[in-house]
C-alpha cells in the first residue's frame, strides 16, 4: 500500500461517533487524507459535507470504503463500476464476495479488510 494521501469515498459514513464509520471518518482525517462521507440522511459528518451517494462525486477517487451490508452494497455495482475508483475495501460485516467479483471483472481492486486497522499499521 502506499502512504501518500488520497481521496476516499466512506460509503454508509455514520454521525454516530460509536459507529466504526464515523472512526474511520474521523481517522483517515487525522491521517491526512482527502474524505467524503457518503449518506443521504444528513448534511455533514464530523464538519465534512456528505453525498447523497456516489454519483455526486467528481474527479478520480483512490479508495471507496464500504460500511453497509451486502444486501444494500449490491446495489451501487453500476455506480461503483463507473467512478472507477483504484480499490474497494471491505470493511468486517461488509464482505460481498459477489460485489467483489463485479468489480474485479471490471478491473477495480478489492480487499476485505479493516480500513481503521489498515490506517493503524501504515498499510492504508
Amino acid at each position: 500500500m502506499t502512504s501518500q494521501k488520497q481521496k476516499v469515498a466512506v460509503v454508509g459514513a455514520s454521525p454516530n461517533p460509536e459507529r466504526y464509520s464515523n472512526r474511520a471518518v474521523r481517522s483517515l482525517v487525522k491521517h491526512g487524507h482527502e474524505v467524503l462521507p457518503i449518506n443521504s440522511t444528513v448534511s455533514s459528518i464530523e464538519g465534512l459535507q456528505t453525498f447523497g451517494n456516489l454519483t455526486e462525486l467528481e474527479g478520480h477517487i483512490d479508495t471507496v470504503t464500504m460500511y453497509m451490508s451486502a444486501e444494500r452494497s449490491s446495489a451501487l455495482a453500476d455506480a461503483l463500476v463507473s467512478l472507477y475508483p483504484g480499490r474497494v475495501i471491505f470493511n468486517p460485516g461488509a464482505e460481498n464476495p459477489d460485489l467483489c467479483a463485479k468489480l474485479e471483472a471490471s478491473g477495480i481492486e478489492t480487499e476485505d479488510a479493516c480500513t481503521l486497522v489498515l490506517l493503524n499499521t501504515n498499510q492504508f
